[in-house]
């Protein structure tokens, strides 16, 4: 999921001196590494409870067409039973999880791997490891955009599905 940009870097038309991070700003970064470190096996353990959750909700949906009866009764056009609706359900509700699951294992594994790189660059002085780690945190913030895009995209769509059904419902009633 993690791409690798080749850009070339943009050259100002003058030198600039090379970034030089003081002790201050070392310490912010450190303690940045902490939390993000923090966050990333926080994010971990719920990716977990998230899986569980896409393991069991096949099993909560057979137990609720089981308790009640009048789901297993055929419906008046002989189609299927309530409860197999809701056995396909689960399905399609677990697959669901299993890509949430998987889109935010993905969100602490950058934020983790930018926690840990970033902590040792602090601590032992050392470059090669902070430009890995600052990679990582780019493509944290990468998929957090990507996934922004998408979601107002999607809302954006069911805003204008909505005012075409509310305009085809308008002109249905004044028929």
């Amino acid at each position: 999921m993690d791409t690798t940009e080749t850009t070339n870097p943009i050259v100002p038309d003058y030198p600039l001196p090379p970034l030089v991070i003081d002790q201050q700003g070392k310490y912010f970064l450190h303690t940045a590494g902490r939390w993000a470190t923090f966050l990333g096996i926080f994010g971990f353990v719920m990716t977990g409870f998230i899986l569980l959750a896409a393991i069991f909700v096949g099993s909560v949906f057979s137990l609720m067409g089981r308790l009640n009866p009048a789901m297993n009764m055929p419906s008046s056009s002989g189609g299927a039973t309530a409860s197999t609706i809701l056995g396909a359900m689960s399905g399609v509700v677990s697959f669901f999880y299993v890509l949430i699951a998987l889109f935010y294992f993905f969100l602490s594994y950058y934020l983790y791997r930018f926690g840990t790189g970033i902590k040792k660059s602090t601590t032992f002085n050392d470059s090669v490891t902070a430009t890995k780690s600052l990679e990582y945190l780019k493509s944290h913030f990468k998929l957090i955009g990507i996934t922004t895009i998408v979601i107002i995209s999607l809302y954006l769509l069911i805003f204008i599905g909505a005012i075409m059904v509310g305009i085809f419902a308008s002109s249905a009633l004044h028929q």
